[in-house]
């Protein structure tokens, strides 16, 4: 199991949200409703607190940690992605921290805000509202469009689906020796052909 409790402090997970059995979560960590934690995430809820508000997504090998007398907090619709850490920081609701970002203590990202991939966001850092953030140090770039906005809440909406996918039928499985014939796929157009494995000599 992908739980823990420590100093008599158990997660509390709503019953909508899904996390991965290779997931690991400690202690004083609130999980809400319809979130996603993918595999090898790490929620250490062994010093502050951390919080995932409603329709949050961590994903895979994400790390949320913070000091003593902190929270972490993800508000609604919170889209961390791969690998991104967040420490001590606030995420507020439908931003986006991009891959390999690392968020630090006392940071706060603004509403509908997006983080680039791979960004450093200093201890302390605000950023305003519905911005892009990038660079190492990150620095706020512009404004984001109306298009921008909405690709966000569509990739969140995927996850919000994944979350249900995944309650409903992911489970341990044995694999095929080879691919059936009538092999289901997701979202592959018709016309596209079927990759299969070469035959051996």
């Amino acid at each position: 199991m992908p739980f823990y409790e420590i100093d008599g402090i158990k997660p509390v997970v709503h019953p909508s949200a899904f996390v991965h059995p290779e997931a690991v979560v400690i202690g004083d960590v609130l999980i809400g409703p319809n979130c996603y934690i993918a595999p090898f995430a790490a929620l250490r809820g062994d010093f502050g607190r951390i919080i995932l508000e409603a329709g949050v997504n961590i994903q895979d090998s994400c790390v949320l940690h913070g000091f003593p007398e902190t929270d972490t907090l993800v508000e609604e619709d919170g889209h961390i992605g791969h690998a991104a850490v967040l420490h001590g920081c606030i995420v507020r609701k439908n931003a986006l921290i991009g891959m390999n970002a690392v968020i630090m203590d006392n940071a706060e990202i603004g509403e509908s805000s997006i983080v680039a991939a791979c960004a450093f966001v200093k201890a302390g850092m605000v950023v305003p509202a519905k911005m892009l953030v990038g660079g190492m140090p990150a620095k706020v770039m512009r404004e984001l469009s109306d298009a921008e906005m909405a690709w966000k809440i569509e990739g969140t909406d995927m996850y919000k689906e994944l979350t249900r996918r995944s309650l409903n039928s992911l489970k341990i499985c044995t694999p095929l020796s080879k691919v059936e014939s009538d092999r289901k796929t997701f979202n592959l157009p018709s016309n596209k052909p079927l990759i299969t494995f070469k035959k051996q000599n």
